[in-house]
């Protein structure tokens, strides 16, 4: 079965997906046992960084010190990049402190329309008529989703103003690192393009636990949510991305990887014991096929 390269690219991008997926669930858990997001993000990245280094190490050992290293310039582009990652992860995370898991991954997925705007505006080249229909498809996707007919904002629980904010500015940021993490640094190995970007999110995580974190910093993080959430966040779908990625293609790869979005909810459904009703279904479904459209000929090719 792995004798074919580009069903083996599938499995490892779904993987990689499958892990992103289960990452905002876990998240939740650690509020759940009263951790801040500071906690949770200063976990996350420490022990990825930990994770990257000894990665690196591995490989230069194994390579024996033979591939390409980053030049001073790679090492600044990537941190600068980096920093879009840390914020991804601080906005996301304090998405999902406010609304639902389901309702949070579904706006993270607004990469896909914002996407096209960056690269409309950056490439000064107009959208197609196949991209400008998958962004009416993901927008009318979203409101299904995310059940706005049902939207309760005087529930004390849920705040749908803050949640909603942090919400897109996740999607902005994970858009602007998609765009600057495939133009940099290209030749040298995907290890090393991951610390370094890791380094550079980490000190956006850094200065964002020094400004908010009011109480005593709860270290029991580190033994309880700190590796998952540094696997399933920073390590293992990075690696396993890159390496399906190059297999696939970007235009099967992008369907592929939007399993994300189907796995995240059905893991708040058996974790969370969030509530999916139909709507939202259709909603998420519509919001796939919007990326299967925008990808449709890409793959075909």
């Amino acid at each position: 079965m792995f004798q074919n390269k580009k069903l083996k690219g599938v499995f490892l991008v779904a993987l990689g997906a499958t892990s992103y997926g289960m990452l905002a669930t876990f998240v939740k858990l650690a509020y759940n046992e009263q951790f801040t997001t500071a906690e949770v993000t200063s976990s996350q990245f420490i022990y990825g960084i930990i994770g990257l280094l000894l990665l690196n190490l591995f490989q230069r050992i194994k390579n024996k010190n033979t591939a390409e290293k980053a030049t001073q310039k790679d090492i600044f582009q990537l941190m600068l990049a980096g920093t879009s990652l840390g914020l991804t992860s601080v906005f996301y995370y304090l998405a999902v402190k406010y609304i639902p898991v389901s309702v949070g991954i579904v706006l993270l997925m607004q990469t896909v329309w914002m996407g096209v705007l960056v690269e409309w505006f950056l490439e000064k080249k107009a959208p197609s008529y196949q991209k400008i229909s998958a962004v009416f498809v993901v927008l009318i996707g979203t409101f299904l989703a995310i059940n706005i007919f049902e939207i309760d904002f005087n529930n004390s629980e849920i705040n749908w103003g803050k949640g909603l904010l942090w919400g897109l500015l996740a999607a902005a940021s994970f858009t602007t690192t998609m765009f600057t993490a495939n133009r940099i640094a290209l030749t040298i190995t995907a290890t090393q393009r991951s610390l370094y970007m890791l380094l550079g999110g980490g000190m956006i995580v850094l200065v964002f636990s020094i400004f908010t974190q009011n109480t005593p910093f709860n270290f029991e993080i580190f033994s309880k949510w700190g590796i998952v959430l540094a696997l399933f966040g920073t390590i293992i779908p990075p690696m396993l991305l890159n390496a399906g990625f190059p297999n696939t293609g970007i235009g099967l790869g992008s369907i592929v990887a939007s399993l994300e979005l189907p796995v995240s909810v059905v893991m708040a459904a058996i974790f969370l014991n969030e509530k999916i009703v139909l709507l939202q279904w259709i909603g998420i479904f519509c919001i796939l096929f919007a990326i299967v459209i925008m990808n449709y000929s890409m793959s075909k090719k």
